[in-house]
Parts: C-alpha cells; sequence; structure tokens
C-alpha cells in the first residue's frame, strides 16, 4: 500500500465480505496511519460511490467481480480515487491483484525500515477509520474513531474475562460494523485467538456446528431464528419426545427464573436438570453451535426476552450487550452476572448518564473525535461536557445495568398527546410464532395501527393443521382466516398494553423485509421512514 503512494491521514476503503485479506488491508492501514473506510458489500453502487466521494479514499480494496461492478465508473466520478485492488483473480488491466500488491518488492523509498519507523510514530489518538452510520435517520455520516477507541473495548473486555489463544471466535457480523470490527477482529488478535470467516448466512448453520466456537457475536434476529428452527422442528417431532423437550425446557426456564430473582433452584429442579443436561441441554447444544461455547454476544438491536431464556434455559449464555457506531460498545452484560432483559453495566473507562428526556448519553475512550466534514453534526451529537447524546431512551436500574426501552427519534406521539414507544411493542408481537416482523405507525394520528410481515412457514403448517387451502397464502390482504388469526395474535400479546398502546388495524406485508429490498439497513435495522414511504398507501388506508 506504501508503494501505491499510500501515507498517513489518507483514506484507503475496503468493500469485501469478511475474509482473511479484509484482516489485513485493515492492519496495514493501521500501521501505515492510513484511515480505512470499511464499506458494507451488500450496499448498492450508488451508495457505495457516495461514501468513496464523502471519504476522499485514493484506493479502495474490493473482494470480487461483483464488488468490482459496483465501482466501475468510480474512477471518473470519484475525483481522489486513484487505485482500485482486487483480492480474487479478475482477467483485466484496468485493477490492481491483492496477489500481486504483496509480492512488489521494496521500492528504495519503502523498506522494512522506514514501515517500521511509520508504524511506531502512530499515535493512540490518531484516526484510525472512517465508519459510516447506518442511515436509519437520513443521510450515512463518517465517525471518525481513534486508534485508542477501536482498542478500549478489547482492553476493556479483557479486565473481567480470560481470553486466549484457545478460544475460537467465528465472524459472521459484517467487519464493516463496529461490534464485529471491536470484538470479533481486534479482541481476538489482542489475545490470540483464532478467527473463522464465516462465508454467511446460508452457511452460518452448519459452521456454527463445525467450527464450534467458544465466542460469537451477532445481532438478535439470527438467535432468534436459531430458536425457531429448533421449535418448528420439534413440532414435527413424535409426541413423545415432544413431551420430553417441553418438559425439559420448562424445567430449564424455572432454573434460570430463580437465578435471575437471585435464588437457587430448588432441589427438585436441580435434579432434574442435571437429567436433562445428560438427555436434551447438551445434544441441542452440539447439534447448533458444536458444543464448545462459553458465552454469545448479542447486539445491534434488542434482544427478545423469551429468546435470551430460551438459550439460558439449554445452557448457551447470550450476553446482551449495547453501543453505537459513534462510541463503540459502551455496556454489556458480563458472563458471571448477567440479568436478562438489560444491556449490562458500564465496560470500564466508560461513563453513562441520563439525561432529563431519559436520552441515554456517554463518554469515554471509545468516543468519536466527531464526523468527517460535518462540524455542525458534530456539535448536535457531542456537548460541550464530552457527551454523546445516543439518541436511545432508558434507564439504569438499582443494580447499575442499563436497560435500553427506546429510540428517542421512533417516539409515536398521537393526537391525543399520549406518548408511545414502538420497540417494546413491536417486540411483544413478535413473540409470537406468526409474526415475522412488525412495524408500529401512528405519529399525530388518533390511534396506533401497524404493518406485520407474517411468518410464512409457520402460517403453511397452520393452515394444513386447519385443513385449509395453502392458497390463501397467495393473497393475505383478502384471507379472512388468516387475518383472524394474527389478529388473535395481536391480541394476545397485548394484553398487558394501555389501551391507547393498543393496535387497532393492521396490514399483512407479504414480502419479507430485507437489505436489498431497502427495508433494513446492513446491521439489519428496520428503515422506519422508508418502510412508511415504501407502504404509504396501505398506511393511508389503516389511519383513515
Amino acid at each position: 500500500l506504501a508503494v501505491l503512494g499510500l501515507s498517513k491521514g489518507d483514506r484507503c476503503a475496503i468493500l469485501s465480505e469478511n475474509r482473511v485479506e479484509w484482516a489485513i488491508t485493515d492492519l496495514a492501514c493501521q500501521c501505515l496511519g492510513v484511515i480505512t473506510v470499511p464499506i458494507y458489500p451488500t450496499l448498492p453502487p450508488e451508495q457505495v460511490l457516495q461514501l468513496l466521494t464523502d471519504s476522499g479514499s485514493a484506493v479502495i480494496v474490493a473482494s470480487d467481480k461483483k464488488q468490482v461492478a459496483k465501482i466501475t465508473n468510480c474512477m471518473t466520478l470519484c475525483p481522489d480515487l486513484q487505485h482500485i485492488v482486487v483480492i480474487d483473480i479478475i482477467e483485466s488491466n484496468e485493477y490492481i491483484s491483492f496477489d500481486s500488491l504483496i509480492d512488489t518488492p521494496e521500492s528504495e523509498t519503502v523498506n522494512d525500515k522506514n514501515l517500521d519507523a511509520t508504524a511506531t510514530s502512530i499515535s493512540p489518538d490518531d484516526i484510525a477509520t472512517f465508519i459510516y452510520t447506518s442511515g436509519t435517520t437520513g443521510t450515512p455520516k463518517g465517525a471518525m474513531l481513534s486508534h485508542r477507541a477501536l482498542l478500549h473495548t478489547g482492553w476493556a473486555a479483557r479486565q473481567f474475562v480470560h481470553l486466549g489463544e484457545n478460544d475460537i471466535f467465528l465472524s459472521f457480523l459484517p467487519l464493516c460494523h463496529i461490534i464485529e470490527r471491536v470484538g470479533g477482529h481486534y479482541l481476538p488478535i489482542m489475545v490470540g485467538a483464532k478467527i473463522f470467516y464465516s462465508e454467511g448466512v446460508f452457511a452460518i448453520k452448519n459452521e456454527l456446528a463445525e467450527v464450534r466456537p467458544t465466542v460469537f457475536l451477532c445481532v438478535p434476529r439470527l438467535f432468534e431464528s436459531m430458536q425457531e428452527a429448533v421449535l418448528d422442528k420439534v413440532a414435527k417431532a413424535p409426541l413423545k419426545r415432544q413431551r420430553l423437550f417441553n418438559r425439559a425446557i420448562a424445567v430449564g426456564k424455572a432454573c434460570v427464573d430463580a437465578e435471575m430473582n437471585g435464588k437457587r433452584p430448588g432441589l427438585i429442579s436441580s435434579i432434574q436438570r442435571f437429567v436433562f443436561e445428560k438427555l436434551v441441554y447438551s445434544k441441542l447444544r452440539h447439534r447448533l453451535v458444536g458444543g464448545n461455547a462459553r458465552f454469545f454476544v448479542s447486539g445491534g438491536a434488542p434482544l427478545n426476552p423469551s429468546t435470551a431464556i430460551f438459550f439460558e434455559s439449554i445452557g448457551l449464555t447470550i450476553l446482551e450487550g449495547y453501543g453505537l457506531t459513534e462510541i463503540p460498545v459502551t455496556n454489556v452484560n458480563r458472563p458471571t452476572n448477567h440479568k436478562i432483559g438489560t444491556v449490562g453495566p458500564p465496560l470500564p473507562g466508560i461513563e453513562i448518564n441520563i439525561a432529563h428526556d431519559g436520552e441515554i448519553l456517554a463518554r469515554g475512550p471509545s468516543r468519536m473525535a466527531g464526523y468527517f466534514g460535518r462540524p455542525e453534526a458534530t456539535q448536535e451529537a457531542i456537548d460541550s461536557d464530552g457527551w454523546f447524546h445516543t439518541g436511545d431512551i432508558g434507564e439504569v436500574t438499582s443494580e447499575g445495568n442499563l436497560r435500553i426501552t427506546d429510540r428517542k427519534k421512533d417516539i409515536i406521539v398521537l393526537a391525543n398527546g399520549k406518548n408511545v414507544a414502538p420497540q417494546p411493542i413491536e417486540a411483544l408481537l413478535k413473540r409470537s410464532a406468526f409474526i415475522s416482523e412488525a412495524v408500529l405507525i401512528g405519529d399525530k394520528h388518533s390511534t396506533i395501527v401497524a404493518l406485520i410481515v407474517p411468518s410464512i412457514d409457520r402460517l403453511k403448517a397452520w393452515l394444513k393443521d386447519q385443513d385449509l387451502s395453502p392458497s390463501l397464502l397467495a393473497d393475505l390482504s383478502h384471507s379472512s382466516e388468516v387475518k383472524k388469526l394474527i389478529k388473535e395474535e395481536i391480541d394476545r400479546c397485548s394484553k398487558v398494553l394501555a389501551d391507547f398502546e393498543k393496535i387497532k388495524r393492521f396490514a399483512l406485508i407479504t414480502e419479507p423485509f430485507t437489505i436489498e429490498g431497502g427495508e433494513l439497513t446492513p446491521t439489519l435495522k428496520v428503515k422506519r421512514k422508508y418502510i412508511a414511504q415504501k407502504y404509504a398507501s396501505v398506511i393511508e388506508t389503516l389511519v383513515k
């Protein structure tokens, strides 16, 4: 990279799936003082161009033909872009191959001695990377993070958990994602652990069983789908096996409930748990994740407590954490003391404060320096006392754990002035086996309405059990049987809600939310603004 003319302060973009070349490129940049600009490989060409232009990247390292196709015109449209490096072999003289770059002989001006001097000259507070926000709240902004900011999570984690060369990390979340970058990339390198790179969502099920990771970082969606897959398989098993499984889960949950309340499970429950560990739990863990797991970490979105309890009941601990692009991992539960429904206490060195309106404020060594080229946005996000305003609403429990309740900008204000926090309600609805996604609408309207994405596989099985035709799935909006089922599920899940929080009307959305469709960010967060625009006509009929 130095031979290409990159030097301290220059930007190098990485447009690639998780792979070892991603790590090599990133570490090479860190040693040169070059600022890396990770770009999600799922982004469309126009967004890739936007990030390349905004960051002023001089070099981009792309993985394959698919990614190269997105940047064919970037050389002419991005004035700063000088070189395109391609990891996979492509027959073209327009690009530099990754292998040939590695094999480039030392030039007179670039040698090991010079490179060593450059590396040792890098300050912990020099900017190491621009990580662009996911765009759920508008135009992506480049958060400038220092070397200190990127390494703080790894340093802090080692204050309360021992990790070493025997640990195995399976890198599944995109390395562009701040959680994976600090927790699944730098942390295992700091402790000398092994990293296996996943080949993606279609391979992860087999990879978990084959790689047998001791630590695994992921977003809630995968854990929830794993739980659903287990329950679906059990539902098809012989009745005797169903009863054994259900009894085992009931015992596990009872023990977890006691432990979460600071009590010891009773003698009978403990004996039953021991028996079920042999008969059910250990076999299930081995089938799901290889049986080697020490703990898993969930972040990026709220984890459904019922999912956390399910995994805990079979002996798999999921530690929920919290952080943002602008201040990576502020809070995380501890392996020896975790509270389901919270994201745990702050990491060492991190301060958390709750503003008068309930907004979570955070500061510490991992906070960004600001948004690249956006001083006004920086001033709006970071106050004069150094607190970063997260935009999330939360509370600190009496035990010092942080509980996230909603996004500040997502709060729905009804026409009567009542405030409704949508995320907890959406999480309640998604506890139904028949509801895959739920998005609440109602700002400035008289009642709450919802867009519901049903679980098609569950609906198929239900239609079969009810001796109803599968053809009803072809037009869900006119299927009175399916709409009645979903209405019953919504009502069942909403019993604990206040009347003004309850859903009065809903519409069924037949297409699942996807990154490609624009409804989800690359980190699998729902884009509320985009969904509201895409389904504006549907929403209009609901709120009339």
